[in-house]
């Protein structure tokens, strides 16, 4: 029996009305003829899907450019990924179909190829490492992500250095404004006022401490495992003449000593905290408030309450977050709840992380060839795919964005809200500056 062409196994597969075109190594093609084109150029692109089904083969094949797709902006493949996502979808092709489909793939020879260099070990590997959500292995896992280049995250995060997701007050916000409002919204929440004290746990480069103080008369500490982060951020707490009431320090948040804070701001941190570490993260954070001291916590969530981390043969796992996990906004309540807090309001902001994700595409986009330069076109290519893979699943409800208040309730009730508090910063003008 003949064996199928790659072309022809694809039309059987997808059908030869899919909205792409497949052009592969060895002269064939299937798919539309007026479809997207996508090239496949050799055995080893065949391999990488085989071997990983789903995300993660086809990211190796395009990261390693053995699949290679036509007019892709690198930096910003939404339009693609959307297309693929929307209208790629497998027909239920008959026994006899996979047979033959299955003898393609033989007769090229199956196995695992070479993966690409920007790819995070394998689990034996890692569980070298230390412990999974270890304080050696947590910081290990930060770095991976975070001490990429501080110039290359100022060209795709903006002048704001914020990476986590904005909140737009407007359509026709601008990124920056979007940033500002968002601290501005923490802050309201949190009830900043003038004297008080505010820890920020996971505080990335600084820019909550820092509006804080500018804008609310506090004084802030925050805590991050990015060295990188830290070196950027304490310069820029120097630059603006904050220093004496802005400090942000490398390290664990684990390793906070000081207690009785007004607020807490936790803005994108619990995703690297590990589900099972739910507890005694809200319990320490807890014991660092004064009573009627209030919680933030700004996070990455799951549609549901039945699934929580990362699959962990997933292109997010293996290439941008290692060790991250979510779940779902009603986990994150509950164990909140059960270590001593009441909760207070709760929202979701998944839209506006769409749009934020979809800005910073736009600045990668933009300055693709000096983020090239910075970081090695693999690394750049990865957060294309990334960037644009979570605006689609934020678009979708796939993923989530809440926003969980809380107060340490002092034992005679007292909360520190008032009756019924209004948090919006287009109602409330800021303390100072």
């Amino acid at each position: 029996m003949t064996t199928l062409t790659v072309g022809e196994a694809f039309d059987r597969v997808y059908g030869p009305d899919a909205p792409v075109r497949v052009v592969a190594w060895d002269g064939s093609s299937g798919g539309s003829p007026d479809g997207l084109v996508v090239r496949l150029t050799g055995p080893e692109a065949l391999n990488h899907l085989v071997t990983a089904p789903g995300d993660l083969g086809l990211a190796r094949a395009y990261l390693l450019g053995e699949l290679v797709i036509d007019d892709i902006d690198p930096g910003d493949p939404y339009t693609v990924l959307r297309l693929l996502g929307d209208g790629l979808h497998p027909r239920r092709p008959g026994a006899r179909d996979l047979l033959e489909v299955a003898r393609l793939v033989g007769a090229n020879g199956v196995h695992v190829p070479p993966i690409p260099p920007e790819e995070t070990p394998g689990q034996l590997r890692r569980l070298a490492h230390g412990l999974r959500h270890g304080r050696a292995r947590d910081a290990e896992a930060i770095s991976h992500h975070y001490d990429v280049s501080n110039d290359f995250y100022e060209l795709v995060l903006g002048p704001s250095m914020t990476y986590t997701c904005a909140c737009y007050p407007s359509d026709t916000a601008s990124l920056e404004e979007a940033q500002a409002y968002k601290y501005d919204l923490v802050a309201q929440k949190l009830g900043l006022r003038p004297g008080m004290r505010l820890l920020d746990v996971g505080c990335g480069w600084g820019g909550m401490v820092r509006h804080a103080v500018r804008h609310y008369g506090v004084t802030a500490l925050g805590v991050t495992l990015s060295r990188e982060q830290a070196t950027w951020a304490q310069r820029a707490i120097v630059a603006e003449g904050l220093e004496g009431r802005a400090e942000v320090r490398h390290g664990d948040y684990r390793d906070v000593t000081e207690r009785g804070f007004d607020a807490i701001s936790s803005i994108g941190l619990t995703e690297h905290i590990g589900v099972r570490n739910y507890p005694a993260y809200f319990r320490f954070l807890r014991e660092r408030l004064r009573d009627e001291g209030r919680l933030l916590n700004h996070c990455i969530t799951r549609s549901d309450n039945r699934h929580a981390g990362l699959p962990a043969r997933g292109f997010i796992n293996k290439y941008v977050f290692p060790d991250g996990e979510l779940t779902g906004s009603g986990d994150i309540v509950r164990v909140m709840e059960d270590e001593g807090f009441e909760v207070r309001h709760h929202e979701n902001l998944r839209e506006h992380y769409a749009r934020t994700c979809g800005a910073w595409n736009a600045n990668l986009s933009k300055n693709w060839e000096r983020c090239v330069e910075l970081a090695g076109l693999g690394t750049a290519r990865v957060w294309g795919l990334y960037l644009a893979g979570s605006r689609m699943s934020f678009e979708q409800g796939d993923i989530q964005l809440h926003q969980v208040l809380a107060s340490r309730t002092s034992s005679d009730g007292a909360s520190g809200f008032a009756l019924r508090p209004r948090f919006e910063p287009s109602d409330l003008e800021r303390p100072v500056g």
